[in-house]
């Protein structure tokens, strides 16, 4: 067997590894993809000495940019959370549109509410706004489910600072400029195909009201009066804050290498202020002074709002970190030339590989985030043998994350979350969050896809 074949042998027995502990042994991810790595490592011939090297520096390199910012994000969407800012948006965004209206307004919200607050959050906290429009419309909760998951759904994958994209973006070395503007202008259509327009069809097919049990339990709880909330114009001038200062650097970055302007203190201001650390910072102390110093929050209330977001921002980032490991290993094992010398054989497109093997491990492995990490990490070596700007190369970012948010199913949590809040069976589940998703996956990929003929 040659050394090529011998390389590419490990590395589909190493993938086989990862689905297997995953599935079968129930062994967390984090440990999972470090297993992998070193498994890895091993069989491809590198010396037992570089081996922890290889993740040490992976998961160092890896976590130097992204554990901050996912950890900035974190308490930077707790802070909205918690202050009414994600209620206050939807609330807003739901009486200028008017109840007619109301699933153009909720696709609207779940767009710009999952850029600081994660997914499943995003979706409890707003999914009492689905029953009360139901409930008075008579309409199949589905009517605003639907549009609601759609734009949380869609932010979640397609925009940073939400943990997949930026984990992804930093793998590939691409600019989160371009990818959270790139992610935008693709991921508006497809949130309003997957949400609005797919919405309106299947509540026609699947008419369910709100579970009796839910209202019950939301009921009991307390709700802010609308009064209470912060201005819908302070937390939508501070979530759009870290995104406008990021594009606008990519943007001076690209008109300098273009030649329309000159490196100077504009340039050094936008590099130092555009740079994530510095932007996601910058919104972090907005929200905590405009919507909670503000509005009567006490530094040891901030203090416990901080400390709670960082508890789930944990696990993704070991997750992430240990991703990481992974394409490390497969750098230094000589497996990504490998790979790269055969995808370059095939001519296949490096955006048409990413979405395939984000999609496989997607489908088997349930995980959005592992599917994400690991398509990168595989296609991440391959890029090298590639010349690609700036713009292709957030393309192929969004096309690992609409392939990673394709066919969810009963592997995936967010399949259950939906069902059990929505009051679904599982095949109504698959009718409609399934075929949601499938089309956001479908969507992303075929404009981006789309797009990289003209970059």
């Amino acid at each position: 067997m040659s050394e090529a074949s011998h390389l590419l042998l490990v590395t589909f027995l190493s993938i086989g590894l990862l689905l297997y502990l995953v599935l079968r042994v129930k062994l967390h991810p984090f440990l999972s993809l470090l297993i992998t790595a070193m498994f890895l490592g091993v069989t491809s011939g590198m010396p037992l000495s570089k081996v922890n090297t290889a993740i040490q520096n992976g998961l160092g390199g890896t976590l130097g940019f992204v554990a901050t910012v996912v950890g900035i994000g974190g308490i930077f969407g707790q802070i909205l959370e918690a202050s009414g800012g994600t209620e206050a948006i939807a609330r807003n965004l739901i009486r200028r549109f008017g109840k007619d209206k109301a699933h153009w307004s909720l696709v609207m919200a779940g767009f710009l509410i999952a850029i600081p607050v994660y997914f499943d959050v995003g979706f409890i906290i707003l999914v009492p706004v689905v029953y009360a429009l139901a409930k008075d419309t008579k309409r199949s909760t589905l009517f605003y489910a639907i549009p609601l998951l759609a734009g949380l759904a869609v932010t979640h994958t397609f925009v940073p600072p939400t943990p997949g994209p930026v984990a992804v973006a930093d793998m590939l070395g691409a600019d989160l400029g371009w990818v959270i503007l790139i992610g935008s202008l693709i991921g508006l259509p497809v949130a309003i195909l997957a949400g609005p327009v797919f919405g309106s069809y299947i509540s026609k097919k699947i008419d369910v009201a709100p579970p009796k049990h839910m209202m019950e339990e939301l009921n009991n709880g307390t709700e802010q009066s609308e009064c209470s909330l912060p201005s819908f114009t302070a937390v939508a001038t501070i979530i759009g804050m870290p995104l406008l200062l990021m594009v606008v650097k990519s943007v001076i970055e690209l008109l300098i290498k273009l030649g329309y302007m000159q490196e100077g203190i504009v340039y050094d201001i936008s590099v130092f202020v555009g740079h994530p650390f510095s932007a996601l910072i910058i919104a972090t102390l907005m929200a905590a002074y405009f919507l909670g110093t503000r509005r009567g929050f006490t530094r040891k209330q901030l203090l416990d709002v901080s400390a709670k977001a960082l508890a789930p921002a944990g696990m993704i980032i070991l997750i992430i970190g240990s991703g990481g490991a992974f394409k490390e290993m497969l750098i230094q094992s000589g497996v990504g030339n490998v790979l790269a010398e055969g995808i370059s054989a095939t001519k296949l497109p490096p955006i048409v590989l990413a979405f395939i093997i984000a999609a496989a491990v997607r489908i088997t492995l349930g995980s959005a985030t592992v599917s994400m990490i690991t398509a990168a990490g595989i296609i991440g070596p391959i890029l090298e043998a590639y010349t690609l700007s700036e713009i292709h190369l957030a393309l192929i970012v969004i096309s690992i994350a609409s392939g990673a948010t394709i066919l969810s199913h009963v592997n995936d949590s967010g399949f259950w979350l939906v069902g059990k809040y929505l009051g679904l069976t599982e095949m109504q589940t698959l009718r409609s969050w399934t075929v949601m998703e499938t089309i956001i996956a479908l969507g992303g990929f075929g404009i981006a896809l789309l797009l990289s003929f003209f970059v």
